[in-house]
């Protein structure tokens, strides 16, 4: 495939802690400065009529058609990982091969971004998740999204740890300056678990922007 400058996991420690969000809002600020980004989200599933899906936000904050974030056959109208959706709505089974062969990237793009479905070992595919994906694509850098909440150093270590030693960086969503819990949070994950951790979608941006 064509490699973006810079290519970029982006999981979560769970499901529901904004990982869309907070990719959505990065490359919207990388595309306000002018940098070439991209998305993709190589397999999505969801409740029947829910919208905006994952794909449909991510194209929204880049500017690509839908299609090219996630291929019309990798959405999955059903609220289960995606290869139990698959499998519940007797569509054929794919492989984490097959997600990675279906990643293709426009020339020129400096910020290229990808993004899994709950957390790292959420089912991806009938035969891995997004460490396997990881392992498959091998990205610059692998973002795991937290809530900044009590947990959060429990949850990010336990995220972290399977993509040892890939580069990883914690990005705390939601986070409060002024919430004692908060800042206790982000200093031990900075100071005594060694992680580097931001706590916006600004501070992302600038990140991969150098």
């Amino acid at each position: 495939m064509t490699r973006p400058r810079g290519l970029v996991v982006v999981t979560g420690t769970g499901t529901g802690v904004g990982k869309t969000w907070f990719s959505a809002v990065t490359l919207g600020l990388l595309r306000s400065r002018g940098i070439h980004v991209a998305a993709r989200k190589p397999v999505q599933s969801f409740e029947p009529g829910e919208h905006p899906l994952d794909a449909e936000v991510l194209a929204a904050a880049t500017g690509e058609a839908v299609e090219e974030v996630c291929p019309p056959h990798r959405s999955y109208e059903r609220a289960l990982a995606p290869p139990m959706a698959a499998e519940a709505l007797r569509q054929p089974a794919f492989r984490i091969a097959d997600l990675a062969r279906e990643l293709t990237w426009p020339d020129g793009v400096v910020v290229g971004l990808v993004e899994g479905v709950g957390g790292p070992r959420s089912p991806l595919a009938v035969d891995g998740d997004t460490v396997d994906l990881v392992a498959a694509i091998e990205p610059n850098l692998v973002v795991i999204v937290s809530d900044a909440e009590l947990g959060a150093i429990n949850a990010a270590r336990l995220s972290a740890a399977p993509f040892a030693p890939r580069p990883v960086l914690v990005a705390l969503n939601r986070f409060d300056e002024h919430n004692d819990v908060h800042r206790r949070n982000l200093n031990w994950l900075r100071l005594r678990a060694d992680f580097e951790v931001v706590t916006s979608p600004t501070a992302l941006a600038d990140h991969l922007a150098h």
